[in-house]
């Protein structure tokens, strides 16, 4: 639906020489509206001098974008390269600009989703760190500009930092003099970093000005690293956090701890003091018979929790169960865990507890069989609001997906399901887990005969608004995508220097 004021929009921007003729006798209200048209349409030229001459006090990317009244569709999701690197030139331009044109004081460029297939025309996607590069290396170079206006634009953004960008994002973040493009960091996300390249660059964001944290793959902590990261500044605004495997290992023997405690104990205290923290991602670090002591502290109950691989005990299931964040969980992950073989009645209790809000549940690898099925069947039907379910990797043949199916079109909600191919389509006495190359080696022709008659459960009981799927290697990530060369890059080198050390300790040996 679009209204006629969008519709006369899209006639000026159609045109840029017409448009930037027309601009100076605009009403300054109708900016907005010129500039999703400009990016609706792709027209980088406008939007490059839409952000030059920018009336307003605030540009803010995502409402811009998103539904109104006068266009319903929403272009959030389109991380359009052209106009998104138009926008961060008009930018530059903007500042430039001799005083007195000058109102601009706020620009959010959060607010962009990135996803697998782009619907722009021109399909090339800007990701999450393109934008960050290009960001930061303006920044630097409008640093050295003596025509830049006295008063800062403050640009707030999501920034993700590698190795491959770290330098020209850390001379944005902290500039040694004057700048035109103030960066306020509302998210970071860090990756092949070394932990002190980690604590520089928190350093320079601001620890106080985040929302969200992740810290991920290629960044190696232990618990150490992790309570000198905690201490950087107390994150009074964290919403998310998230650490990557291994974080709550033990440091180093000799390694001193920063305040002579035990390090997991520390970590919950400094969690404990974040009031704002409702997502906690620590996937692949080992927390038998400690959850407990990471999440009993914590005051506000978790929205978010990814415990995937943590190796869990009854004792933490136990505690899990009966916790005040189980009744406020909307987004679980217990992957990597035997729930039902061996939690029972605790993973029962856990999602009867967690049905008034679980929306998203994901159950890979947990050695789910086909008589399990009845079980899961029983726990899942008690959570009512369910949209996503995903249990990738569990040893399921096609009949036991079948009765499964059957009880999950009782969840009105549900709307999403990735389920494992099934065990009947791999050669006899396959093991499981299963490693990528055993994973990729089934019968696809089976395969296709299951999933359509899976799919027929679902249209026979009229939920064809389910949307099943079997991504075979997880699902899309956009950031992964993105720096998938340099994190290729960056595992080739770390295994070159492990195969060193190896031949090292043999040659000491001899």
């Amino acid at each position: 639906m679009q209204s006629l004021r969008f519709i006369s929009a899209e006639a000026l921007v159609s045109h840029p020489p017409g448009a930037q003729q027309s601009l100076d006798a605009v009403a300054h209200n109708l900016y907005p509206l010129l500039f999703k048209a400009s990016y609706l349409l792709e027209q980088s030229a406008v939007i490059r001098l839409l952000l030059e001459r920018w009336p307003l006090e605030e540009f803010r990317l995502g409402p811009l974008l998103g539904p109104s009244a006068d266009h319903a569709g929403d272009l959030r999701d389109r991380a359009c390269r052209a106009c998104l690197e138009a926008c961060v030139h008009g930018l530059a331009d903007h500042v430039l600009q001799g005083g007195g044109r000058r109102r601009l004081r706020v620009a959010d460029l959060t607010g962009i989703r990135d996803v697998q297939v782009q619907r722009c025309p021109c399909g090339r996607a800007l990701g999450r760190w393109g934008r960050t590069e290009l960001l930061a290396r303006i920044c630097c170079e409008l640093q050295s500009q003596p025509r830049a206006a006295r008063r800062p634009v403050e640009v707030l953004a999501d920034v993700f930092i590698t190795a491959g960008n770290f330098e020209v994002v850390a001379r944005a973040l902290g500039p040694v003099g004057p700048s035109p493009l103030r960066v306020r960091c509302l998210a970071l996300r860090a990756d092949s970093l070394d932990p002190g390249q980690l604590l520089h660059v928190l350093r320079l964001a601001g620890p106080r000005e985040l929302r969200r944290l992740e810290v991920v793959h290629n960044v190696r902590l232990h618990a150490g690293h992790v309570q000198q990261l905690l201490a950087q500044g107390g994150f009074p605004r964290l919403v998310s956090l998230t650490l990557p495997a291994k974080a709550f290992d033990a440091p180093p023997a000799g390694s001193p701890a920063p305040d002579g405690a035990e390090p997991l104990a520390s970590i919950s205290r400094a969690l404990s003091g974040m009031t704002q923290l409702t997502e906690l991602h620590v996937a692949f670090s080992t927390l038998t018979g400690r959850l407990q002591t990471l999440l009993g502290p914590l005051r506000t109950p978790l929205r978010v929790l990814d415990v995937g691989n943590c190796a869990l005990n009854h004792e933490d299931m136990t505690f899990l169960a009966n916790c005040i964040h189980a009744a406020h969980l909307e987004v679980l992950d217990l992957s990597g865990h035997c729930l039902v073989d061996l939690f029972p009645a605790t993973f029962h209790r856990l999602l009867g507890k967690a049905a008034p809000t679980l929306r998203a549940l994901t159950l890979e690898e947990c050695g789910l069989e086909d008589r399990h099925v009845g079980a899961l069947s029983l726990a899942l039907g008690t959570c009512r609001r369910l949209r996503e379910l995903r249990f990738l990797g569990n040893p399921l043949s096609g009949r036991a997906l079948r009765r499964l199916f059957a009880a999950l079109c009782e969840l009105p909600r549900l709307r999403c399901v990735e389920f494992p191919v099934p065990r009947d389509c791999y050669p006899e006495g396959s093991a499981y887990p299963q490693d990528e190359l055993a994973m990729s080696k089934f019968d696809q022709q089976k395969y296709d005969a299951i999933a359509a008659d899976l799919r027929a459960v679902l249209l026979h009981a009229g939920r064809d608004d389910i949307q099943v799927s079997t991504p075979l290697f997880g699902s899309f990530d956009p950031d992964i995508q993105e720096t998938s060369n340099e994190l290729g890059a960056f595992l080739l080198q770390a295994f070159k220097t492990a195969l060193e050390n190896f031949s090292r300790v043999l040659k000491q040996m001899e």
